[in-house]
């Protein structure tokens, strides 16, 4: 990965759900120029499967994705942390950009529900990368 690059760090606590398909929105739309990545504070043990339904929708394949517990070196290494919902429990780092993008869980909810996050999450990545550039 081309350390030149910008890197977004996309948290949530499960790393199931939003932020896994923030990360998916950002490697599509960014198109290489983004280094991505997602990670939790507890990692569920899979990916929603709604939500990569949802995502399949839109031509955006996330079923390989793990849900990763997020390290201290992942932090180090992006400009941006999103955070989507793990409140305390996010890192904080001084030189790091914090966006808090307040989105509703969609764990355990059905195919409308995280349609509506899915794309909530598409206009906020669109967003994000128009600051970055």
């Amino acid at each position: 990965m081309d350390e030149s690059l910008p890197g977004v760090l996309f948290l949530c606590v499960h790393n199931a759900g939003r932020s896994q398909m923030g990360a998916g929105w950002l490697r599509h739309l960014g198109d290489g120029r983004v280094r991505v990545y997602s990670a939790g504070s507890n990692p569920a043990n899979e990916v929603n499967a709604v939500a990569v339904e949802a995502m399949a929708e839109v031509g955006i394949d996330i079923s390989a994705a793990e849900p990763q517990k997020w390290t201290n070196d992942m932090v180090e290494q992006v400009d941006y942390v999103v955070s989507m919902g793990c409140g305390d429990t996010c890192p904080v780092y001084p030189g790091t950009t914090y966006l808090d993008w307040e989105l509703t869980d969609p764990a355990g909810e059905g195919i409308d529900l995280v349609r509506s996050v899915r794309d909530e999450i598409r206009d906020h990545v669109t967003d994000l990368l128009a600051t970055i550039g």
